[in-house]
């Protein structure tokens, strides 16, 4: 009977909830009834507190209006002139954006790969190894999100009890004697330090900033070694650029590993550069087993040098020509032009759909990034191994040792290969590139950011971002000449908008739904409540339905209210609303003793007062008046996106929790503070007004 009543009561709140949060009632814009009139001054600083960051913090009007709106904007438009340390001493020990690629390899290391560089192949699975080996690496390596709950790690389903944990207890050792951390470490990491710059950072613009150019040059942490790659892909290219000039960022995104690996270029190869099989040591072999000689130790050496093979390869290469075998490489399919970054780089990030090329251009732009590539790319499977061991590594060596190439390229770096470039000229839309070499590539982007097609894309994703969903023509138009003009000086083309009539027009205000990770940010800064960006954290973010990095396809996450506004998306974000408020999530807390009152209706004035500012619909009040009356619905926890977890030394979650299954559901804390004003506050956050910006 208990149970019942339970239910009964969780099932009554959510259906108020619902008649509150449906989309219909999201999407209407009832915060300012007088539209037509102008917006009032403190509106106005809301608006860009709005629009140029993650919302008010308690007291932020009033900083504002001491200093002046455009002031403000002035300031926000210039970052570097405003201090931020407090937030940077906040961030300092995130250890991931502290190390370069290399490092993070060698610290960081693949778990499974590890254990295969170091014990090799045991005996009796030699022959399975051959046979699943890359396709076990391949699942091994793949992270994708979210994570089915209670699902096992992959590369574990075919060990039983006993040999997962013996793996287990391998890694613990390992991990602990030479200090290596997990790789699920990586994600979390990458997503507490957005998280805490965006809720701290008194560079707000730039924050956004950062935001809009992840999304519009995205990269999947889940795919394979994207992951290892992200820390210095936002720390070296995406934020020193974010106000800068497009062209930078352009050039920084095409040389950058973590776009090369997530869009395959590392992989794009001229179909006239030599193919693998064909290199100098592998003819050695050939003319040595041909004549039936044998193989001395100099010729060894050679051999090595020139092929990075170990003995026991070579004699297996030798074996298998004595038999008239084709080696491994032959019977892959031969290396050649890849399209996807060629594609993107047109479609995505510069021209659109359908503006002025053709799959013909598609493929001349391909020929002509063919060569930018990554030394050692998949360095995360072995680095850590030839540290433990005291090796070199042979295939970065080998790179080395190639003309042009630097002596101190390091594994999971930006290089140019000449030896796989497609030379000649290409045509790309009815231009001639002949520069030559990584010069190439080069002539694409300047052609491309040239382009007024260009100009007017990232015009008509800026104004939807920071106007309306549908901005107008002129304004778009507007926008595009400022950013042809500056030749893509982000700074300029942000004037062009924040100056705008169209900017602070009434129809404008309030008038973009948040996405899920806005909402999650501004409503801690709206209860003035600090965060860790803890695991538990991210795991929200998950159930809400936007990671940074998390979205798989190159479009990045939408910025329209269609894509986001639907009932169970809504119940999602009343769900993490009431865990914010009632401080349920580990590293998160906030402090609603300034709401108290035994007064419940008093309570929701000074919510509405602070949280809202004092607008409100007079719908959304009398649905709120009612709602206050009812128990919550009941909070449910997020899933954590961690991947192959184990117990090992350094394997903490975070926030003392302790290591946890991959998929696993975050543990949430028991609520906090009083129950009658976490109840309040979090119906407010929920509400359409809070809802929209």
């Amino acid at each position: 009977m208990k149970k019942s009543v339970s239910f009964i009561n969780k099932l009554a709140a959510a259906a108020t909830v619902w008649a509150m949060l449906a989309p219909a009632a999201v999407l209407r814009a009832e915060t300012n009834p007088g539209s037509s009139k102008p917006l009032t001054e403190d509106q106005k600083i809301m608006h860009v507190l709005n629009r140029l960051g993650f919302g008010a913090r308690p007291g932020d009007v009033e900083r504002v209006k001491a200093i002046g709106l455009q002031k403000y904007i002035d300031q926000q438009l210039n970052p570097s002139a405003i201090d931020d340390s407090a937030t940077e001493a906040k961030v300092k020990n995130l250890d991931v954006f502290n190390l370069s690629t290399s490092e993070i390899f060698a610290k960081y290391p693949n778990p499974g790969a590890l254990l295969r560089q170091l014990q090799g192949v045991r005996p009796g699975q030699q022959a399975k190894a051959q046979q699943n080996g890359a396709q076990q690496q391949k699942v091994g390596d793949q992270q994708q999100m979210p994570i089915t709950p209670g699902q096992p790690p992959a590369q574990n389903q075919d060990l039983n009890a006993d040999q997962q944990k013996e793996r287990q207890q391998m890694l613990r050792q390992l991990y602990a004697k030479y200090d290596l951390k997990p790789a699920q470490q990586i994600l979390p990491q990458i997503v507490a330090n957005r998280v805490i710059r965006d809720v701290y950072s008194e560079r707000q613009l730039q924050e956004v900033m950062v935001d809009f150019w992840q999304n519009h040059f995205n990269v999947f942490s889940g795919k394979n070694a994207v992951r290892w790659y992200i820390p210095s892909y936002e720390r070296d290219v995406l934020r020193p650029n974010a106000l800068g000039n497009f062209k930078d960022l352009l050039l920084g995104t095409a040389k950058s590993p973590a776009m090369l690996f997530y869009l395959d270029n590392f992989q794009n190869v001229s179909p006239n550069s030599p193919q693998p099989g064909q290199g100098k040591g592998n003819q050695q072999l050939e003319n040595y087993v041909r004549s039936g000689g044998q193989l001395t130790p100099q010729m060894r050496d050679r051999i090595r040098q020139n092929t990075g093979a170990t003995d026991a390869q070579i004699d297996q290469r030798i074996e298998q020509m004595r038999k008239g075998q084709a080696p491994q490489q032959a019977k892959q399919a031969k290396r050649g032009l890849n399209e996807n970054y060629a594609r993107e780089l047109m479609e995505l990030h510069t021209l659109g759909v359908d503006h002025g090329y053709t799959q013909q251009d598609i493929i001349e732009v391909a020929k002509c990034f063919t060569g930018w590539t990554i030394a050692d790319p998949t360095g995360y499977r072995r680095v850590a191994a030839l540290d433990i061991e005291g090796k070199d590594n042979r295939k970065l060596n080998q790179l080395q040792r190639m003309p042009g190439v630097p002596q101190d390229l390091d594994s999971g770096e930006f290089f140019f290969n000449p030896q796989w470039h497609e030379g000649g000229a290409k045509m790309v839309m009815g231009q001639k590139i002949d520069a030559g070499g990584m010069k190439d590539g080069l002539a694409v982007i300047d052609m491309l950011v040239d382009s007024p097609y260009t100009a007017k894309f990232i015009a008509k994703k800026l104004a939807v971002k920071f106007v309306s969903d549908n901005p107008s023509d002129a304004l778009v138009q507007r926008i595009a000449d400022a950013f042809h003009s500056s030749h893509g000086d982000i700074k300029t083309t942000l004037r062009a908008i924040f100056t705008s009539p169209e900017f602070f027009a009434p129809e404008n205000y309030r008038a973009k739904i948040k996405t899920p990770y806005e909402l999650a940010i501004t409503s801690i800064r709206a209860l003035g409540g600090d965060t860790t960006g803890s695991p538990a954290f991210l795991a929200m973010l998950n159930k809400l339905g936007e990671v940074p990095y998390g979205w798989q396809a190159p479009t990045g996450y939408p910025d329209k209210a269609e894509d986001w506004v639907n009932t169970g998306a809504l119940l999602e974000r009343l769900n993490y609303a009431i865990a914010v408020a009632s401080n349920r999530i580990p590293g998160t807390h906030v402090d609603l003793k300034s709401f108290a009152s035994n007064d419940k209706s008093q309570i929701l004035d000074r919510a509405v007062a602070e949280i809202l500012h004092g607008e409100i619909s007079p719908g959304t009040k009398a649905t709120l008046l009612k709602q206050i009356q009812q128990p919550l619905p009941e909070v449910k926890a997020g899933t954590e996106t961690n991947d192959d977890q184990m117990a090992a030394a350094n394997m903490q979650a975070g926030g003392g929790q302790g290591p946890r299954g991959a998929g696993a559901q975050a543990r949430l804390l028991a609520p906090t503070g009083d129950p009658e004003v976490f109840k309040v506050v979090s119906l407010v956050l929920g509400t359409p007004e809070f809802q929209r910006q």
